[in-house]
């Protein structure tokens, strides 16, 4: 399901959150008042059922929890909340290929992975984007944070600016 131009990251060793992400494209939400049960069981595997029961609850932020516990990194507080990534791992500036990006938009804001950029915007791979895990594009301008996963070992080598070309849509709400 990941689309033609990004098949490249399949062949990318590291690092983990990407790895783990990858693994979860094309998961949708159900319409109307169904849940995809996967969706669900990530908020009873991340410790977040309490607070997170329907699918139609925004979940970019258990979609980045999940990914994250699953490549055994520490979780911010409330991470549903996708503005409070922006207390995840450390500042990183520029974006690099793994590191979590932290939007702004009009209801709230949407967390997801940076797998590449163009001139004007990021090319991310997060949840909740047509309702589904995707790879779509988000202008640079609405970006509020860029965090590092803190790695125990060293930064692994393929952690790197990646430039693609500009084409396709440009998401300006992820809902």
């Amino acid at each position: 399901m990941i689309p033609d131009k990004y098949k490249w990251l399949l062949k990318e060793p590291a690092p983990k959150m990407l790895i783990e992400a990858l693994k979860l494209v094309g998961t949708k939400e159900m319409p109307g008042t169904k849940d995809n049960p996967e969706i669900i069981e990530w908020a009873q595997e991340t410790g977040l059922n309490k607070v997170y029961s329907a699918d139609s609850i925004p979940w970019c932020g258990l979609f980045m929890a999940v990914v994250a516990k699953r490549a055994g990194k520490t979780v911010p507080k409330d991470p549903l909340w996708a503005l409070n990534w922006r207390n995840f791992g450390i500042v990183a500036s520029p974006g690099m290929l793994g590191d979590v990006l932290v939007f702004k938009r009009e209801s709230g804001g949407h967390v997801a992975l940076y797998v590449g950029e163009d001139k004007d915007c990021y090319h991310i791979l997060g949840g909740n984007q047509s309702d589904a895990v995707t790879i779509t594009r988000i202008l640079k301008a609405r970006c509020v944070g860029i965090r590092r996963p803190v790695y125990s070992i060293a930064q692994p080598l393929n952690v790197r600016r990646i430039y693609l070309s500009a084409s396709g849509d440009v998401s300006t709400n992820e809902a």
